[in-house]
């Protein structure tokens, strides 16, 4: 069963927000946000979505859902997308993690 309450409450206010500020945010009431929290009741998918754009999360992280122990956190899926968009800063970024070319062309 997942705990998707307190995990709301976690990163809700790791992001500063209160819950008047984060249920704005997400087009909910005050009370909905509350109930969630308090693990009386769970937000819908279409829901979720938006809490995990606010909160800057992924699913898997507010979820808390680990598929293989490879898993990579949130904010290191982010930076594998930076890193993607900003291919003019790669071989940068290989010499500083002392990272062989190479390896991209294999892979």
């Amino acid at each position: 069963m997942y705990n998707v309450g307190s995990r709301i409450k976690t990163f809700r206010l790791k992001q500063g927000l209160s819950q008047k500020e984060f249920s704005a945010r997400i087009g909910a009431k005050n009370t909905t946000v509350s109930n969630w929290e308090k693990g009386m009741t769970r937000p819908d998918v279409d829901t979720l979505a938006r809490i995990c754009s606010v909160l800057d999360v992924s699913a898997d992280e507010l979820l808390d859902i680990r598929l293989s122990s490879n898993n990579i956190s949130g904010f290191e899926k982010r930076l594998v997308l930076q890193y993607r968009e900003r291919q003019e800063l790669h071989k940068a970024i290989h010499i500083l993690l002392g990272i062989d070319g190479q390896e991209q062309l294999e892979s």
